[in-house]
């Protein structure tokens, strides 16, 4: 009886097990951003992606298991040569994503070492066609042309190449030298032009200063000659407007009783004063033949008068 009851339970416990290791092998599930290659009877059967499966007992099989999230490489420092034949050592950065699991399981038998190794032969390539002062200032192009050039070869991997970082460029030690040297050079050459055209241009700002300043110098001196000469002619009018007035009124003032006397007078004390004037500016002195005949001098300048209002 007891060996009965025995057999029994380890018949159980052999279902038992049995039927877990079934149930493992039956029942799979798959995390998420993940994906596993299943064959059936060794051969490609289906992709599974995240969530819970059923597979068919020692007939369905896990043969690969891919990430789906994007994967970071680091691509070694390698020596490559520029088009000026200088060597330097770059190294960078990869960015990749499985697009395509089953291509990635059966394309290839490593897709990151393969990715690595493509990474590394488009950046000499792409190196090799520049020169090394372009190697600097290209960074952008040149990780383009490497994500081109393995866009193109991974495409039957079922990898897609996201994007590549050049992380540092090394040149040798003598041509960083000459580099720093030529830097300096260039900088000392920026600086004295700079100074030669700020000087050039202070000097053109003096020359435009001293020019608009003699044009307005000048033409402040036209503008006074003209007020000047303006003045002298007001001041010419009115004088001879003065004297014509003056002259109109002792004219009439001769057509009334005693102006004829008056006139002789004033003319005869006007000559005097003249005549004596000159007496006392020179040693030498011409007289008139008639300067006892006074009276008649000033007849002839009244006559003159009267002859002049006629």
């Amino acid at each position: 009886m007891l060996d009965l009851i025995g057999s029994s339970l380890t018949v159980f416990v052999f279902l038992a097990l049995l039927v877990i290791f079934v149930l493992f092998k039956t029942a799979l599930v798959v995390p998420n951003q993940q994906a596993v290659v299943v064959e059936r009877l060794g051969k490609f059967h289906a992709v599974l992606f995240a969530g819970f499966h059923i597979l068919i007992p020692f007939i369905d099989a896990v043969a690969y298991r891919r990430s789906l999230k994007e994967d970071v490489l680091d691509v070694p420092k390698q020596t490559c040569i520029t088009k000026d034949n200088v060597s330097v050592d770059i190294d960078g950065v990869l960015y990749l994503q499985v697009v395509n699991p089953e291509k990635s399981a059966y394309g290839i038998s490593d897709y990151m070492f393969g990715s690595v190794q493509l990474a590394q032969t488009a950046l000499r390539s792409a190196i090799g066609k520049l020169e090394l002062d372009r190697t600097f200032e290209e960074r952008s192009t040149i990780n383009q042309e490497v994500i081109s050039a393995l866009d193109a070869a991974t495409a039957p991997w079922g990898i897609k190449v996201l994007r590549y970082e050049i992380r540092d460029i090394t040149p040798p030690s003598g041509v960083m030298q000459a580099m720093e040297k030529q830097m300096r050079a260039e900088r000392e050459k920026r600086a004295l032009i700079a100074q030669s055209e700020g000087e050039m241009q202070a000097r053109i700002n003096m020359a435009e200063g001293a020019k608009a300043a003699a044009i307005a110098e000048s033409e402040g001196k036209l503008q006074a000659m003209k007020n000047q000469a303006e003045g002298d002619a007001v001041l010419i009018r009115a004088v001879a407007q003065a004297t014509a007035d003056g002259l109109a009124t002792v004219a009439d003032q001769m057509e009334k009783p005693g102006g004829t006397q008056a006139a002789n007078l004033r003319v005869a004390e006007n000559y005097l004063e003249q005549f004596g004037k000159l007496a006392k500016e020179g040693n030498t002195m011409i007289l008139p033949t008639d300067l006892a005949n006074i009276s008649g001098l000033v007849s002839s300048l009244t006559s003159v008068i009267k002859q002049a209002k006629a």
